[in-house]
This record gives C-alpha cells, sequence and structure tokens, in this order.
C-alpha cells in the first residue's frame, strides 16, 4: 500500500500540471485593467494634437478659401512660398528679430545673474523688483511701451533729449521697427535668463575659485575660464527657451505694430494670420503653417544637440 501511493503521488502531480496548463490556454483574453485610463489620454491626445495636425497637413495640399469649395492642388502652395517676397521677408524678420532677442537677453541675464549672486543689502528685494517685467502681460507691456516710443509725447524720446541725441521714430519707423520690439522683448525676459543662470551659478563649486586665489588669478580670468565655461550648459538651456519663445512671437508684435509700418515688422506668424484670418486663404495658410512648424523644430533640435555636446567635463577640459 505504501509503495502504490509513493508512485501514484508523480502520476497525479503530471496529471494536475497538464490540466492547468490546458486550462491556461484555453482562458478567454482579457484587456489589461489600465485600459480604462489609458484609452481617454489617447483619445485626447488623438483629438487635440494628432488630428489638427493631420487635416492642416491636407489643408495645405488644397487650393481653399473660406466660402469656396477646396480642389486639390497639391505642392502647388509650398511651391508657391518659394515665389512669395512677402513670405521672404517675414522669414528674414523672424530669424533678425530671434537672433537679437535670444543674444540680448543672454548677455544682459550673465551680467544680472552675477550682479545679484553677489551678496548686498536688500538683494532679495531688488531681486523682486527685476523679476517683474516677466509676471505682467504681453498685451499690457504693448501698450505701455506704445506710449512711451511716441515720437512727440513718449518718455523715450524724453530721456534721450537728456543725454543730447535726437528723438527717434522708434516703431514708426521700418528701420527702427524691429530693434525696438527687441529692446521690449529683452526688457520683459532677460529676468527669466538672470533666474535660469543664477542656479547655475549657485551650482559651482568653490574650490576652483579658491585655488585660482592662491594662484594669483583676476577676477576677470575666474570669469572667463571657471565661471564662463562651468555656466555655459546653463546658457544654453537659457537660449534654447528664449529662441523657441521669440521665433514665434505674435502677441506684443501684433499689438505693438502689426506688422507695420507697411509690412517692416511682419514676421512669419503676422504673415500666416493675415493670410489665414484676413484673407481667408487656409490651404495656403496651412503651408506656411506647416513650414513654420519645421522652422521651430529644426531650430529646436540644433540647439539641443549643441545642448548634449555641451557637457561639464568637455566644458571644463576646453577651458
Amino acid at each position: 500500500m505504501v509503495d502504490a501511493n509513493v508512485k501514484s503521488t508523480p502520476l497525479m502531480t503530471v496529471g494536475s500540471a497538464a490540466e492547468r496548463g490546458a486550462v491556461a490556454t484555453a482562458a478567454p483574453w482579457r484587456p489589461p485593467s489600465y485600459w480604462p485610463f489609458v484609452v481617454p489620454a489617447v483619445l485626447v491626445v488623438g483629438g487635440v494634437i494628432i488630428f489638427p495636425w493631420v487635416f492642416t497637413v491636407w489643408m495645405s495640399l488644397q487650393g481653399w478659401k473660406v466660402g469656396e469649395a477646396p480642389r486639390f492642388v497639391g505642392l502647388a502652395n509650398y511651391v508657391r512660398l518659394l515665389t512669395d517676397a512677402r513670405f521672404i521677408d517675414a522669414t528674414i524678420h523672424t530669424l533678425v528679430y530671434t537672433v537679437l532677442a535670444v543674444v540680448l537677453p543672454l548677455v544682459l541675464g550673465v551680467v544680472a545673474a552675477l550682479i545679484f549672486h553677489a551678496k548686498f543689502p536688500a538683494r532679495g528685494l531688488l531681486r523682486g523688483l527685476f523679476v517683474m517685467p516677466m509676471m505682467a502681460t504681453p498685451v499690457a507691456i504693448a501698450l505701455v511701451w506704445t506710449m512711451m516710443f511716441h515720437p512727440q509725447l513718449g518718455v523715450m524720446n524724453y530721456l534721450l533729449s537728456l543725454v543730447g541725441i535726437p528723438a527717434q521714430l522708434w516703431i514708426f519707423h521700418p528701420a527702427t521697427v524691429i530693434p525696438s520690439l527687441v529692446l521690449v522683448e529683452t526688457w520683459q525676459w532677460t529676468p527669466l535668463v538672470m533666474l535660469i543662470l543664477l542656479g547655475g551659478l549657485a551650482a559651482i563649486p568653490t574650490e576652483p575659485y579658491e585655488s585660482a586665489l592662491m594662484d594669483g588669478a583676476s577676477q576677470w580670468q575666474m570669469f572667463r575660464y571657471i565661471t564662463l565655461p562651468l555656466l555655459a550648459p546653463f546658457m544654453l538651456v537659457a537660449a534654447i527657451i528664449r529662441t523657441i519663445d521669440a521665433v514665434k512671437s505674435f502677441d506684443i508684435i501684433f499689438a505693438m505694430t502689426q506688422g507695420g509700418p507697411g509690412t517692416a515688422s511682419e514676421t512669419i506668424n503676422l504673415y500666416l494670420y493675415s493670410v489665414a484670418f484676413v484673407y481667408y486663404d487656409v490651404g495656403y495658410g496651412s503651408a506656411i503653417a506647416l513650414v513654420f512648424f519645421l522652422l521651430v523644430v529644426a531650430l529646436s533640435v540644433l540647439l539641443l544637440y549643441l545642448r548634449r555636446r555641451t557637457q561639464w567635463m568637455d566644458v571644463g577640459t576646453s577651458a
């Protein structure tokens, strides 16, 4: 009896394992339990992001004005961009505006960060006052600066007269309108660059400065060979943020000049608005939107590539 029981045990085990395998094979498929949470997010992303871009691509291939039936024209809208003098001028204005609106806040942001990184009385209060322009709404900023730029009643020409500089037309002249708009952009967004660089200065260790002082280095040499190289990754982060923001700037320019005088300050964003919502050419406007999107992506990828190439050890070694 004992031997029979011992021999029957493995048979029962094998049989039960086979039965479990058959049951597992025949079990019906069930969706994962997390699907009710994933599906709404997928639908929202598809409805808010994917569908509008697919529809924009479709519209860019159509000759479609509001009130008319769309007709397929293929790549004709994109070919038209190559010979559109107004679009070419808008592209040049966008690039010039972007370069100036990135370089000036970056340079002034470095200076402001070095000043506010030092310890002096009322530093916290002055920091708070310095970042206040960043909190104002763009339309309010545009209205205030438009009054300041007034050729007869504006305070800017009054300040110039105090130092003997003749009055300027500012945003009312084609030669000075883009620099004037860049001045407003610089005033508003230099505090953001300063805050980013202040974080970078706080992360720099003190040991390199102590060693440099022991070697007799001057303040300029410490800035040139220690502060600037170690601050470079943070400067690139600030440059990426400012580039993406400046290249698609619309509200301040539209509120102050609406692309004028003439088309002297018309960027791609403003030209896109005019084509789509003033001339109601949604097919051509969609083509402009896609080209503009590719321009923003290209600039972002370039800056992100430079950011990846600028590593702490590489910068320190090159210094």
